[in-house]
């Protein structure tokens, strides 16, 4: 056994402790596949330690930065991780980030290194501020910087509360902000997630699929290998490579976000010749679920199986409901997961009663370390110990969370407050309607006019005088949308998030 695995121990515990820890019970098992690629543990561990070695060689050290600008890959955990173990954290930019976003991301984080993708090469080049020094190509310069790295593990004094990641908000209220992640926040997300969904042990398997530059879909990848597990890279999202996947692996958990099971519906029958009982767990989580879409969900993979969870970059996931209350608790996100506490705040900072609607604010011990270069709004988002998350909901008097909308998303029409969820959930019961999105829009004499964004499934129909009577039905006269537009698509990023900024600006684009 080699060295690297063998030298552990410490009274804080690092993102590679823990993978460094499952290396040493099962060296030669295969830790994370992507594609025909493997790395056994005794490989992750030995790249780890090349990645920490090769940063110090590149004169970064504890609190340099560096930036990632790749696609899911086999090598994204361990550069995430080696870096980290050296005291530079990663600022993680999604693949499809134009220039103007990551010259601003390396501007912003100070990095001094970007690896990229070999097809984002020509971009960064163009983009990079004068900062970046030096720009590694994964496919064409990676792999020899890292064999003429030193494969002993590299003490640079890291503890559990130094950064290992800053992720970037998606700058919806403004500019983006760096979430500073550290260590110990995450590992114990981890631990809360074992214990939450069981599905995370050493004879565990899971597909990821969701994007790693992102706080859940790092998470995602991150967990299964943390505890011994073994994980299956996807570089992008197709469902029936998804269920493939879930099926040859007889795989025990999946991560899948509202556009997923969107779909895997559409797929049809298709979607029914893979043979997906070997799942344990089917975590959904990035954008809430609509209820007719979680009675097709337990119909498709069973009724023990769903997990719905939220969460924000700022706390990691903060509750998940659980199977047994997917149908006895309607639009629910679930209760606390371990060590978290919730309140619902009014706008003077009071404690709302149950049931009554509020802002949410998370206190645990996986939150932030705060926004980077931005201590004013970090202290804005912090009410003592409490994360102010933005979201509105409400807390029943079992403790179930009921998220009702973003805070700026709230539609205020002739005075009155509308929560564009409200109105989803009833469209969405419509059998015709796969997607749906409301939204607020200017108006000279309600202010705003209520309005919703339609995709119809394949194959059927439905008139938007019918989807108006619907709501008239089940709706008070102003929460009615006074215009239905029916679209191909909604403006989504890359974790299906709807982006009502787009909607606002008079979506769909000419």
């Amino acid at each position: 056994m080699s060295d690297s695995i063998r030298r552990g121990g410490s009274r804080s515990i690092l993102i590679a402790d823990g993978i460094r820890s499952a290396a040493f019970r099962t060296p030669e098992k295969i830790a994370i596949t992507e594609g025909t690629r493997h790395l056994s543990y005794r490989q992750l561990v030995e790249r780890i330690d090349r990645v920490s070695q090769l940063a110090a060689g590149l004169g970064l050290g504890r609190g340099d930065h560096a930036a990632i600008q790749c696609r899911n890959r086999l090598e994204y955990l361990e550069l995430v991780a080696g870096l980290s173990s050296a005291g530079v954290a990663c600022a993680t930019v999604g693949p499809a980030a134009p220039g103007p976003e990551l010259r601003f991301i390396c501007e912003d984080s100070g990095a001094r290194i970007l690896f990229v993708d070999e097809a984002l090469a020509e971009q960064a080049r163009a983009s990079v501020p004068p900062g970046v020094k030096r720009i590694v190509v994964m496919e064409r310069d990676y792999e020899a910087l890292i064999k003429q790295a030193r494969s002993s593990r590299l003490d640079a004094g890291i503890t559990e509360h130094d950064i290992f990641s800053v992720p970037y908000t998606s700058g919806a209220t403004g500019r983006p902000k760096g979430v500073m992640l550290a260590h110990r926040g995450r590992v114990l997300a981890c631990y809360a997630m074992a214990a939450e969904h069981g599905c995370y042990g050493p004879d565990d398997r899971a597909v990821a699929t969701t994007p790693m530059y992102h706080g859940a879909g790092f998470l995602m990848s991150l967990a299964p290998v943390f505890f011994g597990g073994s994980v299956v890279i996807m570089p992008k999202f197709d469902i029936e490579a998804l269920l493939a996947a879930i099926e040859h692996t007889r795989a025990t958990s999946a991560y899948m976000v509202p556009t997923h099971f969107a779909a895997l519906f559409a797929a049809g029958e298709r979607a029914r010749r893979y043979d997906v009982s070997s799942l344990k767990a089917v975590i959904s989580g990035t954008a809430p679920l609509a209820q007719s879409m979680k009675a097709e969900i337990i119909s498709h993979f069973g009724e023990d199986r769903l997990y719905e969870r939220y969460g924000t970059t700022e706390t990691n996931i903060a509750c998940a409901l659980r199977p047994a209350d997917q149908l006895r608790k309607i639009a629910c996100v679930g209760q606390p997961l371990p060590a978290t506490h919730l309140r619902v705040f009014d706008d003077d900072g009071q404690d709302v009663a149950a049931g009554e609607i509020g802002e949410l604010a998370v206190a645990s011990p996986y939150l932030f370390s705060g926004y980077l270069n931005l201590p004013e709004a970090t202290e804005k988002s912090m009410r003592g110990d409490w994360f102010v998350t933005g979201d509105l909901a409400r807390i029943d008097e079992e403790g179930y969370v009921y998220l009702v909308d973003r805070k700026n998303d709230m539609i205020i029409s002739g005075g009155e407050n509308v929560y564009p969820r409200e109105v989803e959930e009833v469209l969405l019961s419509h059998p015709a309607i796969a997607e749906c999105a409301a939204a607020g829009l200017s108006h000279p004499y309600w202010g705003e006019q209520v309005t919703a964004w339609v995709v119809l499934r394949p194959t059927m129909n439905a008139e938007a005088d019918d989807l108006v009577r619907l709501c008239r039905e089940r709706l008070s006269a102003y929460k009615v949308p006074k215009e239905i537009r029916l679209v191909a698509a909604l403006p989504r990023n890359s974790m299906g998030k709807v982006l009502r900024r787009e909607l606002r600006a008079g979506w769909p684009r000419s």
